[in-house]
């Protein structure tokens, strides 16, 4: 309660003084949770002798670059890992190349830590926690917690970019709607790895369909999802462009070559891909499923992309960022357990609307899927590693399917589920809509 002139009465005073102390004693505690949980997981990744194979390769690269070799003949590591990334992200790789091998690994596992909490941060913001007191504080303790999922611990495992680009994705996701430069962080992480571009076609859909409703309606039809999507193609053109013309050989190779070389990344049988291909792969019991795959992910494809898009338009922003980056990770040709970070917001979306509803379903639902992620059971099955002779995935049985098809079947179960919930009345547009739909006027 305030005074009519504005100022804050003694007693509010006393009880906002309370609320401060109470939100700093909180996230004091959750900081040391998080800390704590953080110092055991590095121990414990230690323990276990993990390599950062894969922040090794990034290095590689950006040696490759600094000394002019042939990025894509390159191969790293005693397991010889070829380049699988377009041009721009070796350009952004250089930097690893100043640092010895013992700083760079502290670095890759440090940085991504911090990027554990980052994520989780955005993702509090994106299900609609809006005081930032409170979403720190929950994002420390969800943070501690969701950093020993499997997708997590494989990323720090390899020193992966995963958490990095899921960042940078939800960074202009959960950005005002109004803000001329929301786009940059999809349309870089799309330049460094290409799956993220599905998002700027979901918010050019979304787009289009608003701009036709604006159009009718006699209103402007330029909007904010149309300006996300040039943003992010300008953005990511640019990044490209700017790549070939520092790497003129490279970019030619990856466009005209790489970028169709579906199984340059490992085989498509490995139980650590968990998209459709490698469902199909193991299913059929072929290392290249094909037609049978082409077709499943059309499918997949149209559908994720449908309850994205119609998401979005009904407001529910959550449901349609999640919808999308699990249809990416279906359709993919491939995506490796560690590319699956996306459960992060997966499993916060459920969180929040399981304490909304109260929904039994839902409660059960966020219960598998948790179980799941944090089982590692992908790995209980036979599994090959990087012997290209001995393929066991080819021939399993139904029980070791099904425990190697885990995250495909949860995405394909998540996008119903986001389907169904959109047969359910739309819920009131955010503020920064009404706002929009003002200004149209």
């Amino acid at each position: 309660m305030t005074t009519v002139g504005g100022a804050a009465t003694t007693a509010e005073k006393d009880r906002g003084g309370a609320g401060a102390g109470t939100d700093r004693r909180s996230l004091a505690v959750a900081l040391l949770v998080c800390l704590a949980s953080f110092t055991a997981f590095w121990i414990a990744q230690r323990l276990a002798g993990v390599t950062l194979l894969d922040v090794m390769v990034y290095r590689a690269e950006g040696w490759t670059v600094r000394n002019g070799g042939d990025l894509y003949a390159m191969q790293a590591t005693v397991s010889q890992l070829p380049t699988t990334y377009p041009p721009f992200a070796a350009l952004l790789f250089t930097p690893l190349t100043l640092l010895g091998v013992p700083e760079m690994r502290t670095f890759a596992t440090g940085f991504n830590l911090l990027l554990v909490v980052g994520v989780v941060y955005l993702c509090l913001r994106l299900v609609g926690v809006e005081r930032r007191p409170r979403r720190l504080t929950l994002a420390l303790w969800a943070a501690a917690l969701l950093v020993w999922c499997e997708p997590v611990w494989t990323t720090l495992r390899y020193g992966q970019i995963n958490l990095l680009l899921a960042l940078l994705v939800l960074w202009d996701l959960t950005r005002r709607a109004d803000n001329r430069w929301a786009g940059i962080g999809i349309g870089i992480a799309a330049a460094i790895k290409l799956t993220p571009a599905l998002f700027a076609v979901m918010l050019a859909l979304a787009g289009i369909v608003q701009a036709v409703r604006l159009a009718r309606a006699g209103l402007r039809w330029w909007n904010p999802w149309l300006r996300q999507a040039a943003v992010a193609t300008g953005t990511f053109l640019l990044a490209s462009v700017a790549s070939w013309v520092v790497l003129p050989y490279d970019s030619k190779r990856f466009w005209t070559e790489m970028v169709f070389s579906a199984s340059r990344p490992g085989q498509a049988e490995d139980t650590a891909n968990q998209s459709l291909r490698g469902v199909l792969a193991r299913l059929l019991h072929t290392p290249d499923p094909g037609v049978s795959y082409a077709a499943v992910a059309g499918l997949v494809a149209v559908a994720g992309l449908s309850v994205a898009v119609i998401s979005l338009l009904r407001a529910r922003a959550a449901w349609a960022v999640t919808s999308c980056a699990v249809t990416a990770l279906l359709i993919s040709p491939i995506s490796w357990s560690h590319h699956w970070v996306w459960v992060l917001p997966v499993l916060i979306l459920l969180a929040a609307e399981v304490h909304r509803t109260g929904s039994r379903r839902l409660r059960a639902a966020t219960i598998g899927a948790a179980v799941l992620f944090f089982s590692f059971c992908l790995w209980w099955v036979p599994h090959a590693g990087t012997s290209t002779t001995d393929r066991p995935e080819l021939d399993q049985n139904a029980w070791e399917f099904l425990l190697s098809a885990g995250y495909s079947l949860a995405g394909l179960a998540f996008l119903a589920l986001a389907a169904q919930r959109l047969r359910r009345p739309s819920e009131p547009p955010e503020p920064s809509e009404r706002a929009q739909a003002v200004a149209n006027e």
